[in-house]
């Protein structure tokens, strides 16, 4: 039986750039079958709710779940009652048990003038942030009154462990765990928990200990330095959109969120950019990477991953350029000359 997909379009450009993505799906034979779900602030004008029961059932049973971006001014409120296209994310993290996020990093030769750090800083880089997901500031209690309001940072000893596993386990060598330790009761367990799941488990990668602020002045200092960072949920949402500018665009980043079993969710880093929503000037191809993203990952399917990832860099080496690239090249011609470097 072929592996089932389900495909989340969401909002703004999303809709644009998931259709590239199974075009190059198919054309490296993955031979995968598809269900198109609403979702997001698309759902929300459906169905009243970012997240239906239904498209929840549809991910729980799918192999797979591809999201291209959500969101948009349209559904922007301060108002608690009223739902947001972000809780359906949040929902769909939660019900899926996804609770790593893998972000990789790692700039393009062919678009190294487009960093806004220089080449030879940037040269050779190539790391991953493995965020926790589901715990941490963002799932915490929640009080509001008109002159206080109060977010909880809770982390269990379980919740650690298993993020730290998943980012020893890609690392070929070091993993660099970023806490505030100094300050922190959470960071405190954190580095506790971290040290004794590498002393146990995988005492062979080496693992060393880095306050977040100190993360994020050696992220454009010394990038390079960096194979695996591990860190929390708050934190990892930071640095990996720092990280991500080491690129020169963050259009240009997939991303994986992974549980213990059950399908994952592959989605482009780069929000649902309703300012070009409907021009045809969406860059797909980190929807592309993130699909191959799921190859690898969803399936195992490392060559047909490997082959995606070439086509798009031979693609770019060749002068391919998006508008967020400086170039002028549309979504479908960006589309066109990766099927044409498969």
């Amino acid at each position: 039986m072929a592996p089932r997909v389900v495909l989340l379009p969401g909002d703004g450009i999303g809709p644009e750039i998931i259709g590239p993505a199974v075009e190059v799906l198919d054309a490296v034979g993955a031979g995968l079958e598809y269900d198109e779900r609403v979702f997001g602030g698309a759902a929300i004008d459906a169905h009243g709710t970012a997240l239906t029961d239904e498209t929840l059932e549809a991910c729980r049973k799918a192999d797979a779940v591809l999201l291209a971006a959500i969101g948009g001014p349209k559904w922007d409120t301060t108002d608690p009652s009223k739902p947001r296209p972000e809780q359906g994310l949040l929902g769909l993290r939660k019900g899926l048990g996804l609770f790593a996020n893998l972000r990789p990093v790692k700039p393009i030769p062919a678009l190294y003038e487009a960093s806004p750090l220089k080449r030879e800083l940037i040269d050779r880089t190539n790391l991953t942030v493995v965020r926790e997901l589901t715990g941490g500031i963002y799932f915490g209690e929640k009080t509001r009154t008109a002159d206080r309001a109060s977010d909880d940072c809770v982390y269990t000893r379980a919740e650690i462990e298993r993020i730290a596993r998943v980012a020893f386990r890609a690392a070929k060598s070091r993993v660099t765990s970023v806490d505030k330790a100094n300050v922190l009761e959470t960071s405190r367990l954190w580095r506790e928990v971290v040290r004794e799941v590498h002393s146990s488990e995988f005492p062979n990668i080496e693992l060393e200990h880095l306050l977040v602020d100190n993360a994020a002045m050696q992220l454009i200092s010394a990038p390079r330095h960096f194979e695996v960072i591990l860190t929390e949920n708050m934190f990892g949402d930071i640095l990996s959109d720092e990280a991500a500018m080491l690129t020169g665009s963050i259009g240009m980043l997939p991303s994986a969120s992974l549980g213990d079993e059950g399908p994952g969710v592959f989605e482009p880093v780069h929000g649902s950019a309703p300012d070009i929503a409907g021009t045809g000037a969406a860059n797909p191809l980190a929807m592309i990477l993130s699909a191959a993203l799921m190859l690898r990952h969803g399936f195992g399917m490392e060559p047909q991953a490997a082959a995606v990832e070439s086509a798009v860099e031979r693609a770019l080496a060749e002068g391919l350029r998006t508008p967020d690239l400086g170039g002028m090249a549309n979504t479908k011609e960006a589309t066109q000359e990766v099927l044409k470097h498969l």
